[in-house]
């Protein structure tokens, strides 16, 4: 079992005893010169870790890189409050992506699409070529269809069950590999040949249960359920006006963010498919959390669904020291891009359940921005 009691108050050192990792080696200039052009320096983030998590019945440190103060102490906090009812429980979708081939001028898309439809077979083992590796652990291209988008332009789309990589640099390979193929078989012009960064069919959920007491401001006089109701309040505020949407979900994305940096993964690819999920999943731009009182069981019910595109392999999981000794530290879902994905999600749940506590309770700067307030030097 792990040892979260008065983490905050040991020294670093104590805290890198504590969870059995020193994090000594920085990422060094030579490396660096190999990852990016024209390098002059290096910029370093914080690396904090959050207590308290209890994700599908596993307590795990979490790694998060970040420079906003509260965003650690807030995550942990509710955790806290959700590990009383035993923590997060998470669903996560297969590593399913999708790759693009947009297609011009076809002199007749119906015959293009009848010839897809017929030789998808015979498509789906040629692009494997491209990735023998996955295809060989199980993954590989699974399915190919043609889309319509206007009367010139047409979009071939693959799925693509990445396994433990998040994927690009792969799908990317395949889709220009194909892309010959597909003009012959199609008489369509191949034009842009590229990944989508919207992997909805690459979900994470997740859920947890706050006790209405661990909510009360007042443990005399308050049950915890006027805060419940508050921050129930403020999730049908942000279902409501996308102005107030967007601020909440941008809190969400603080906590899964963190953890995206911290082990390696893209974040900005990360960002993009979950504000474009929050368009599209009910027609307008929305909460990607949701919430709802239980008042049999004296509780909060707080769940997530994001669409998460990480990996454990490939990119800079194996050349970053720190990367690699946060995904070590994570443990059993350091190794697995799935039990990741669970993970990530609980800490943008936990991270959005923090900022609507305190919303609904004291207000934001009294929590968030007095700790901000206290770490700056």
């Amino acid at each position: 079992m792990l040892d979260f009691s008065q983490f905050y108050e040991l020294s670093v050192s104590e805290r890198q005893a504590r969870v059995g990792l020193s994090f000594s080696e920085g990422l060094d200039l030579e490396t660096a010169d190999q990852m990016v052009e024209n390098l002059v320096t290096t910029l370093a983030l914080p690396v904090g870790v959050a207590c308290h998590f209890v994700v599908d019945n596993q307590p795990v440190w979490v790694p998060m890189a970040i420079e906003e103060p509260s965003v650690i102490a807030a995550a942990s906090h509710m955790a806290k409050l959700a590990a009383l009812r035993g923590g997060f429980q998470t669903q996560v979708d297969e590593p399913m992506m999708m790759g693009q081939i947009q297609l011009l001028d076809s002199p007749d898309w119906d015959r293009a699409n009848q010839a897809i439809i017929e030789h998808e077979v015979e498509l789906l083992e040629f692009a494997n070529t491209y990735c023998p590796g996955l295809k060989a652990r199980g993954g590989g291209c699974k399915n190919i269809r043609l889309k319509n988008l206007s009367p010139k332009m047409a979009v071939l789309e693959v799925r693509i069950n990445c396994q433990d990589a998040m994927g690009a640099n792969l799908i990317n390979t395949i889709m220009e590999g194909l892309a010959p193929k597909i003009e012959a078989l199609t008489g369509a012009i191949a034009g842009f040949k590229i990944l989508s960064n919207l992997s909805d069919q690459r979900l994470a959920r997740s859920r947890c249960e706050i006790p209405y007491a661990a909510l009360a401001m007042d443990k005399i006089h308050d049950t915890g359920r006027r805060v419940a109701q508050r921050m129930l309040a403020g999730y049908e505020f942000a279902c409501l006006d996308p102005y107030r949407a967007c601020t909440h979900n941008k809190g969400i994305m603080n906590g899964v963010g963190a953890v995206t940096i911290a082990t390696g993964n893209d974040w900005r690819a990360i960002e993009a498919g979950a504000h474009a999920y929050a368009a599209q999943k009910s027609g307008h731009y929305g909460p990607l959390t949701h919430y709802a009182l239980d008042d049999e069981h004296d509780c909060l019910l707080a769940s997530i669904e994001l669409p998460l595109a990480l990996g454990v392999v490939g990119g800079i999981t194996q050349t970053h020291p720190t990367v690699r000794a946060c995904l070590e530290l994570l443990g059993e879902f350091g190794k697995s891009a799935q039990a990741l994905a669970g993970l990530v999600a609980s800490v943008g749940l936990a991270q959005n359940l923090g900022a609507m506590r305190a919303l609904a309770a004291e207000g934001i700067q009294k929590g968030h921005m007095a700790l901000h307030t206290r770490k700056q030097f």
